[in-house]
């Protein structure tokens, strides 16, 4: 303990401070110093200063009593210990006094110096283990937060790996699965042409006379289509390669939409089944369009293939294309065997064929090169199909996403510029 105790007592009657005083001074071989106050207000004030060692409250303070100035100085912060000094010994008062948060309770009139002693070394002590442990509880809740904060982390790191895991457990499923798909229409694909043509090449040779060159021009248009539709499957690959490369560079240019769409028109019905008819109607004054020509080609060719291959002989492939001040709309149907509604959410993926569609040559390619063009050129592609009805895709492009940087709207710019 300090050589110095420095007390506080709060009492209304000055002979009790005196008379506390004079049994204090008795006490050996330890130094006090005393302040008195008589009043609540005035000893509540010196207490929240927290300038004593320990501090007596007599039970009497007028209209008020000791029990409330300890419960109002403890809920301010009083670090101090409290003795609670009363005249009556009373088991009641004394069961009070350490519920509001006294230190001890003595009885006025029975107090010896030894006692006091006592009842002043046990109070600090008490007040001094109070603070270590308040002190050692903060400290542990401060490990305890912390270590909390730490386990939180760790278990949003392994919420995060798990995540990570199972997307690319997902990933890889989904790569293997593309893998099988390959594997499965690669086999088929390549297998029948090249069978065709190898077959055909041994019948040729038969053929070497000029009664049957009937029949080996039969082989031989068997071997080109065979060669044709290796060089479509190829294609589809080496498009697919460039476009997930990012090897596709788009360069757009200004063109008549209407013109481009009717030559591409003329060059599909050399491929049309006997009785197939496409046919292509423009709605809009306006026929020029600012975007990349070939893409667009490329688009249109893949969805009118597709109409062809998937529509019965004598159904007609219809075409209509409208732009206004806006946008750009094409539209390809046909009247042929439709897609499945369970199969419409997977057209646009990698080697997807519809269930009735399995035995229709092709990779299950295109439809998914033509999105990602679609994507290239900033547009959108939609579709409408019913089964036995027929299929139609719809593309869109917004003219505010390509027509910007178009020669013939960057002229209208500077004439109305030189206008104003």
């Amino acid at each position: 303990m300090k050589d110095t105790i420095r007390v506080l007592m709060i009492d209304d009657d000055e002979e009790d401070f005196v008379l506390a005083r004079d049994i204090i001074m008795d006490i050996p071989n330890r130094k006090y110093k005393m302040d008195w106050v008589s009043n609540y207000g005035d000893g509540l004030k010196m207490i929240l200063k927290n300038d004593h060692d320990i501090v007596f409250v007599d039970y009497r303070l007028g209209s008020h009593n000791g029990l409330d100035l300890i419960r109002e100085a403890i809920s301010h912060g009083c670090e101090s210990p409290i003795v609670l000094l009363t005249g009556q010994n009373d088991p009641e008062i004394d069961e009070m006094a350490m519920k509001a948060g006294a230190s001890d309770y003595l009885v006025k009139g029975t107090i010896s110096s030894r006692q006091l002693e006592s009842a002043i070394r046990y109070s600090i002590e008490h007040s001094k283990n109070l603070k270590e442990i308040r002190a050692l509880n903060s400290s542990l809740e401060k490990r305890v937060r912390s270590r909390t904060l730490v386990l939180q982390e760790a278990l949003e790191e392994l919420e995060k790996t798990k995540e990570e895991i199972r997307s690319a457990l997902e990933k890889e499923k989904l790569l293997n699965e593309l893998k099988s798909r390959f594997v499965t229409m690669a086999s088929h694909e390549f297998r029948t042409p090249l069978s065709t043509i190898l077959s055909s090449v041994q019948l040729i040779s038969k053929y070497d006379t000029d009664a049957t060159a009937e029949k080996r021009s039969k082989h031989i248009q068997r071997i080109k289509s065979a060669v044709n539709n290796l060089t479509e499957i190829l294609n589809d690959f080496l498009s697919l390669g460039k476009l997930e490369e990012g090897a596709v560079l788009i360069n757009p240019t200004e063109f008549n939409l209407v013109e481009m769409i009717d030559e591409l028109v003329q060059e599909m019905k050399l491929v049309c089944k006997e009785g197939q008819n496409i046919t292509h109607l423009h709605s809009g004054q306006e026929k020029i369009i600012y975007l990349d020509k070939k893409c667009l080609r490329n688009i249109l060719i893949n969805l009118i293939s597709n109409a062809i291959k998937f529509s019965p002989e004598g159904k007609d492939i219809e075409i209509s294309s409208y732009i206004n001040h806006t946008q750009v709309e094409i539209n390809v149907k046909d009247y042929g065997m439709g897609i499945p509604e369970e199969d419409k959410e997977h057209l646009f993926d990698r080697f997807f064929r519809a269930s009735n569609a399995i035995n229709i040559q092709g990779t299950g390619l295109g439809l998914n090169i033509v999105s990602k063009y679609v994507e290239l050129l900033n547009g959108t592609i939609g579709c409408k199909s019913e089964m036995n009805e027929g299929t139609s895709f719809k593309i869109e492009f917004r003219k505010k996403n390509f027509l910007t940087n178009s020669p013939t709207n960057k002229s209208q710019k500077n004439e109305n510029n030189s206008v104003n």
